[in-house]
């Protein structure tokens, strides 16, 4: 604006000596286009001759934690910038940064910029845009720099020292055994050694007595295989004001404090749940309702944890599909050695139904059911509860603004027992 009313004085100053013929009006007219064609020289070679440079120190990391990224701006040109402005263009929230520079003539700055992560998420920082101008503050010119990286956050995980896990157990009361090959917490009996035993299986104890190596057979767990359900059918799924906006969490809330809506409370839950079981050497799958069905079969080796955390960085409750769908459609995965850890605020009815045939066919179950009411729901949850109580399975109801180690350290309606 202040470039293009200069512009019109000059116009106007000239015309004014055309009319009057006076000198002075043409050179005030010189003057003032010399002015804008010096200004607009000055800013523009601020912008030229700048390279910059992204690093960023990782590309996975965790609510709570803190990424860091170097950004380097080098000024390649022997004539120095007077002031260059760099702003950060990112998604990533809380991750907004801008410094004012002056560089001299072949000469670089760097900054550390550190972002404490505060959502899950995708996200992409970067680009960045470089301003400056001249020193009359007439031009103001930018240029985008297309410097991108990606990062995945992973959800927030809490300790659930307290939990306990319902075991799988067959009719009659007899538990699944069966050998394998992996190290299990479980061992059955010992043999001697063979040729390409691992030493990690020998059992010292035994081979000091007997005089021969010994080594530890090992079946698998009664519970071998631990489904984690998920749970996100969009219409039950329920958000408080401000629950996804740091900016707008409750004064004093740490960085890993969940986001109040079912959605986070779920997704933190799995996480947590899933590393809180694959550091017992469980086998932990998972199964996420949304709008594609993400399954991932279980295992229990440590990189598990990475492949469940992946889909739950990215997961919306965006999902068309019920969990009593869900639980019909996966039922051949879920034998009488498996347990079924489901998470939902649903208060549709028929997933219990559809829970209570698995129930009969042999397999265990614990129910974190995520309170809708306290996320601003309306629907009442009592019935399902009361279907729940008289299937006899263990429920963790979960309210909002409850620790999930508290909540998950005693049942609010108790199993069998079994």
């Amino acid at each position: 604006m202040r470039a293009l009313g200069l512009l019109v004085l000059a116009v106007a100053l000239f015309i004014g000596g055309l009319a009057t013929n006076i000198s002075f009006f043409y050179y005030l007219t010189y003057v003032l286009l010399g002015l804008l064609v010096v200004a607009y020289l000055w800013a523009w070679s601020n912008l030229e001759g700048l390279e910059m440079e992204r690093e960023s120190s990782v590309s996975r990391a965790q609510v709570g934690e803190v990424a860091r990224e170097r950004l380097t701006i080098y000024n390649t040109w022997i004539i120095p910038k007077l002031w260059v402005e760099v702003r950060d263009h990112s998604d990533m929230p809380s991750h907004g940064t801008g410094f004012v520079s002056y560089l001299p003539g072949k000469s670089r700055r760097r900054w550390m910029i550190r972002t404490t992560c505060t959502l899950r998420g995708k996200w992409t920082l970067g680009p960045i845009s470089v301003h400056s101008g001249d020193p009359f503050g007439i031009f103001r010119l930018s240029k985008m720099v297309d410097l991108t990286n990606e990062i995945i956050v992973y959800p927030a995980t809490i300790e659930l020292p307290k939990f306990q896990l319902p075991s799988a157990e067959l009719l009659g009361g007899q538990d699944v055994r069966s050998r394998t090959f992996q190290v299990t917490p479980n061992v059955s009996t010992i043999r001697q050694y063979a040729p390409g035993d691992s030493f990690n299986r020998i059992h010292w104890r035994s081979s000091a007595r007997t005089g021969q190596l010994m080594v530890k057979e090992f079946e698998l767990d009664p519970s071998a295989d631990i489904w984690l359900i998920l749970d996100m059918e969009e219409r039950f799924h329920h958000t408080l004001p401000g629950a996804t906006n740091p900016a707008l969490r409750k004064p004093g809330m740490p960085s890993t404090s969940i986001p109040r809506s079912t959605e986070e409370y779920g997704v933190t839950l799995a996480a947590s749940l899933a590393r809180h079981l694959l550091r017992l050497n469980r086998s932990v799958g998972m199964v996420v309702g949304d709008h594609q069905r993400d399954i991932i079969p279980p295992e229990r080796e440590a990189r598990q944890l990475y492949k469940i955390l992946e889909p739950l960085a990215m997961i919306h409750a965006t999902g068309e599909t019920s969990l009593a769908e869900v639980l019909a459609a996966e039922s051949n995965r879920f034998g009488r050695n498996s347990s079924l850890l489901i998470i939902t605020p649903s208060v549709d009815e028929r997933w219990v139904a559809s829970l209570q045939h698995l129930v009969y066919r042999g397999a265990r179950a614990a129910i974190m059911f995520l309170d809708p009411k306290t996320f601003g729901g309306w629907r009442d949850p009592e019935p399902t509860m009361a279907r729940l109580a008289e299937l006899r399975v263990p429920v963790y109801r979960i309210s909002e603004g409850e620790p999930l180690d508290r909540a998950l350290a005693e049942p609010t309606i108790r199993g069998n027992g079994r």
